[in-house]
């Protein structure tokens, strides 16, 4: 019988190959660059999904006030984000995480964020050597430059929270002086303490994607700002009853709704801060998925208590219970059981409905539904920690307090100052006219309202 020739060495070849897969699984290791350069794509790339959020919030408010006052909100929302990022530029990216001292209270005192030192030489260098790469991948395993802009779209978010609840009476520019302070200031201090090492993650504190650094801080700066402002003129009647004061555009605020909600991949996917390994990539995974989970449990337990409360199903409550079943999770996203997301979301979503008449029970007007959004939900999602999680309940509830304080007095001192200086609310006129013509000059929706110009 004749045998085709055969390579007897590519045959060895072959079986060493087979020989040494079967004995030694591939288990490669990530190499140090290639970490790097995931690592930075995820703050990249989730940091831009996080920036569509302030999108998602333009929408959301538009669609929850009256006609007159959406051309201001769209307004609002632009500057607030190109503020923030000014000022965490400026001043609130150092505060927060340069020279925190181990369980401290705040970071640098100095002005203008920079990429590292290795960073820029090895960027102006024109020959750039391996060593000068390992320099810059081995500290942080990460662009700082991508840290930088993945943390403030967060602040960004923050700011954003507080634009809808202060909305149709505040005017626009003692309210971008705020937004300013926010994000230079008070934001960074407090945030400080978790993500900068500070006094508060020296004890324990555990808040994975902000449902207390970012969303509760957000709602505190607005309750102190509604409280200081007062309601809008006609929202409370003489005898105590609530005037309802209806969005002008249902459609706008759901897309907006969902816009936030495929932002929310980005906040707390990004917050594992990590992409370079297979463990990383399985841990965010497992938090695109409680994610989406925590807001879709949030709707309907929303939906079902409207039904049952007010015998018809309000499509902003549903709409503000995803709101709340993400900011419920946000703290807790990386739990492995999705029903406990599940239940975290539900219960936010339940939170949401039930804190909106009371806070308009307590005549603190909060036009679209933020307060209970994100700073009740927040609360919740915080504690949640403590009984789902790795956090201990008592640390969780001092951090909840601390922060609330914190940001509570800050808050109410710079609002106060500027009632007090330049004044912070339209006169009753121009509030009845609407803030498009008396703040912006012109009408989000012309040929509704009549002319374009004052």
């Amino acid at each position: 019988m004749n045998f085709p020739n055969i390579n007897i060495k590519f045959i060895a070849l072959l079986l060493g190959v087979v020989m040494i897969t079967a004995t030694n699984p591939a288990h490669a290791g990530v190499s140090p660059e290639t970490t790097y350069v995931f690592n930075t794509f995820s703050f990249l790339i989730h940091g831009i999904l996080v920036m569509f959020m302030a999108a998602g919030f333009a929408m959301l408010e538009s669609g929850l006030v009256r006609s007159k006052n959406t051309a201001t909100i769209c307004l609002k929302n632009i500057a607030l984000y190109s503020i923030a990022g000014i000022a965490f530029y400026l001043i609130g990216y150092n505060l927060m995480y340069t020279d925190v001292p181990k369980g401290g209270f705040m970071g640098a005192i100095s002005l203008l964020y920079n990429p590292s030192a290795d960073e820029l030489t090895l960027l102006d260098a024109e020959n750039k050597t391996a060593e000068m790469v390992n320099k810059v991948i081995e500290v942080t395993g990460y662009s700082k430059p991508s840290d930088w802009f993945f943390q403030m779209v967060f602040v960004a978010t923050a700011a954003s929270i507080v634009s809808g609840t202060v909305a149709e009476r505040i005017k626009v520019w003692p309210f971008l002086i705020f937004v300013f302070v926010l994000a230079a200031v008070i934001y960074p201090i407090q945030a400080s303490w978790v993500w900068g090492e500070g006094w508060l993650n020296e004890m324990g504190f555990k808040d994975f994607a902000g449902s207390t650094l970012v969303h509760s801080t957000g709602g505190w700066a607005a309750l102190t700002g509604a409280i200081i402002l007062g309601a809008r003129k006609g929202k409370y009647n003489p005898d105590g009853s609530v005037k309802a004061l209806p969005g002008a555009n249902i459609p706008l605020a759901t897309l907006g709704a969902f816009i936030l909600w495929f932002g929310w991949f980005g906040f707390n996917g990004g917050s594992q801060l990590a992409l370079g390994s297979p463990l990383n990539a399985l841990a965010i995974s497992i938090v695109y998925v409680n994610t989406n989970l925590a807001a879709a449990a949030g709707v309907v337990v929303a939906m079902i208590l409207a039904q049952i409360i007010y015998g018809k199903v309000d499509v902003s409550l549903a709409l503000n219970g995803a709101i709340g079943g993400l900011v419920a999770i946000t703290a807790g996203p990386d739990l492995q059981n999705h029903l406990i997301a599940i239940i975290v979301g539900g219960v936010g979503g339940a939170l949401v409905v039930m804190a909106v008449p009371l806070i308009d029970k307590l005549k603190i007007d909060d036009v679209v539904g933020a307060i209970s959004a994100h700073l009740v939900a927040g609360i919740w999602g915080t504690l949640c920690v403590g009984l789902f999680g790795e956090g201990e309940i008592l640390t969780q509830i001092i951090g909840i307090v601390s922060i609330g304080l914190f940001v509570s007095i800050t808050s109410g001192i710079v609002w106060y100052v500027l009632k007090s200086t330049i004044g912070i609310r339209v006169d009753e006129e121009n509030e009845a006219i609407g803030l498009d013509k008396t703040e912006c000059g012109m009408e989000a929706y012309p040929e509704f309202g009549g002319s374009r110009s004052l």
